[in-house]
């Protein structure tokens, strides 16, 4: 049985292609009738961090979605080098005696390459958010990272004591493409690189999970949920939990093109997202009716 009452939303990495993706999916729900800000809690990865985070900021969906799809109301985004993440992608797939033993790899990349400062990263991060969303929400937010010094996934809350734009940069801190986040003693980086990039088992104890993953799918090209996603998902059906987990559908994969960090993909991403919001809002709708 669930130990808390309500639904948990999870939402997972996928760069800034995943952002709009996330952020016009949960306009296209609203046009439906379904608010994802009804959840009790919500867990952010790495691009997810950026759209939990907003969706408690104040902002309607549709504000956020123009914040998405219209030019002069976009919010600055650094462009890292088209290549950036060949050498992160290489390292995750690679064959390890341990996932320690990768995840260490993968924090020794992030202090190897020189990147842009903490400082225009971090810039970058609050113009992401809205002047809303600078403080914790009052709805439980988790927005997770991984410590470099003790490979431990950490999930920052309203009780951490750090700032929320802190917490959201050190959860979108792809190691290779952007710096490490210094918080207290240590350095923190994007919370996807623990296990998975959703952190979906964050949300065990809840009626119900829904979780936006925009990369979910199998990597290897076979069809269904990539393994370790799908080894949460069962795991949270077990506790109790209905799960339901919407991926990115053909039109939004498309509009990934130039890339899951360019900004161009924006635009496309949100307004393809809609369309799907849309189309899924009816078995998002049973899910959380129970």
């Amino acid at each position: 049985m669930a130990d808390n009452p309500g639904w948990a939303l999870v939402c997972g990495g996928g760069g800034v292609w995943g952002i709009a993706w996330m952020t016009g999916l949960a306009a296209g729900l609203e046009d439906a009738g379904v608010d994802l800000r009804s959840a009790s809690l919500f867990v952010g990865t790495s691009a997810g961090s950026v759209v939990a985070t907003q969706l408690l900021g104040g902002q309607s969906s549709e504000e956020l979605y123009e914040r998405q799809t219209i030019a002069d109301k976009q919010p600055r985004e650094l462009s890292p080098p088209p290549d950036c993440l060949a050498t992160i992608m290489e390292l995750t797939r690679r064959e390890w005696a341990s996932p320690q033993e990768r995840v260490r790899a993968i924090c020794d990349l992030a202090f190897a390459i020189d990147t842009v400062s903490v400082g225009e990263r971090r810039a970058a991060i609050a113009d992401r958010l809205t002047p809303q969303a600078d403080a914790w929400p009052e709805k439980r937010l988790l927005l997770t990272a991984v410590d470099t010094g003790t490979l431990d996934l950490v999930a920052f809350d309203a009780g951490s004591g750090v700032s929320l734009t802190d917490a959201v940069a050190a959860s979108c801190a792809v190691p290779g493409v952007w710096p490490p986040v210094p918080i207290g003693t240590g350095h923190y980086v994007d919370g996807g690189v623990w296990r998975t990039a959703e952190n979906a088992h964050l949300a065990e104890g809840y009626e119900a999970v829904l979780i936006l993953s925009p990369m979910g799918m199998a990597m290897d090209g076979s069809p269904g949920l990539n393994p370790a996603l799908a080894k949460d998902v069962t795991k949270l059906e077990e506790a109790g939990a209905r799960v339901d987990v919407i991926v990115a559908d053909a039109a939004s994969l498309a509009a990934m093109g130039p890339g899951a960090l360019d900004p161009a993909t924006r635009e496309p991403a949100a307004k393809a997202g809609r369309e799907q919001g849309r189309a899924v809002a009816g078995r998002v709708w049973d899910l959380l009716k129970g």
